[in-house]
């Protein structure tokens, strides 16, 4: 995984030695990532011309204690409602959360750093709970707030990041957006993983991304951004980063076949447009909504 900053010692205080699969901050200048590649099948072929990309920005991005993350909002959300932090679950304050396990409604008092468009600190957001975390399937949490968007917005003047309701393509121009380190990454995504798994935790339909977005610890939990919407339609988690097979740090995809592909270097997201559905009125998490898909506990 994209690890936290503490991530191996988190790892081995709360799960014992031998599991980190998400990637927490690294010194800065490492040049160590995450790897991930999908099904060679699913492998994107750029096309002769490609439109524009956006400017995508630090607004809206915020940087956790040993994480990233981004304030989001679905698009039915309304001003006066909590407002959502999004990350990945390995980047929650109580630990990995084991496969099959799932988090709802957990208290936190966390605190996030909000970043503007230079990337600069503007104020600090806390968290009333943790209304969602798992890594079983997906890697992802959300913190509900005790600020609403319409507060953030009156008092810093930054919109939360939409999140996308469709499933992304293949080709499409990405933007990894780290709050930790205050740093992008750019590339596009290559295809699309049947299964990634990494040591305990096995993830679904995972985005791979082409070789240009060498992430590095600390950018867990970054939104991933599509350059021509400005939407967020993943979360970083993970890549390879020794070559090794379906180890801690060393994803592996696996095809529908039960073929074990391993790709060194790369880098891999998990999609959010599956928990948009999921997410109804006054930004509550309600897993038995029409087209929630979201693992229950």
């Amino acid at each position: 995984m994209n690890k936290p900053l503490v991530g191996a010692f988190l790892a081995a205080l709360l799960l014992g030695a031998g599991v980190a699969p998400a990637v927490a901050a690294e010194p800065a200048g490492s040049t160590s990532e995450v790897s991930a590649e999908a099904a060679p099948q699913t492998k994107y072929t750029a096309p002769d011309t490609v439109p524009a990309a956006k400017a995508v920005t630090f607004a809206g991005t915020v940087a956790l204690s040993n994480c990233s993350g981004s304030v989001v909002r679905s698009p039915d959300a309304a001003p006066t409602d909590p407002a959502l932090v999004l990350s990945n679950g390995h980047c929650m304050e109580s630990g990995f959360p084991g496969p099959g396990e799932v988090v709802v409604d957990q208290p936190s008092s966390r605190t996030f750093t909000l970043l503007n468009a230079s990337g600069s600190g503007v104020g600090t957001l806390k968290a009333s709970k943790i209304a969602y975390g798992t890594m079983t399937d997906t890697d992802l949490s959300l913190y509900e707030l005790t600020s609403t968007y319409q507060q953030i917005e009156d008092s810093y003047g930054i919109q939360a990041l939409e999140l996308e309701t469709a499933h992304p393509t293949a080709g499409t121009a990405i933007t990894v957006a780290s709050g930790y380190w205050k740093r992008t990454y750019s590339c596009d995504i290559d295809g699309f993983v049947y299964q990634l798994k990494e040591g305990r935790w096995t993830w679904k339909d995972s985005v791979r991304y082409t070789p240009e977005c060498q992430t590095i610890g600390g950018t867990s939990g970054s939104p991933v951004i599509d350059d021509a919407t400005g939407k967020v339609v993943a979360v970083n988690n993970t890549g390879n980063e020794s070559g090794q097979e379906c180890t801690d740090n060393n994803p592996c995809e696996v095809d529908e076949n039960g073929e074990v592909t391993v790709r060194e270097g790369i880098n891999y997201a998990q999609q959010t447009y599956n928990m948009v559905p999921c997410i109804g009125a006054g930004s509550t998490i309600d897993l038995t909504r029409e087209g929630c898909a979201l693992p229950k506990p």
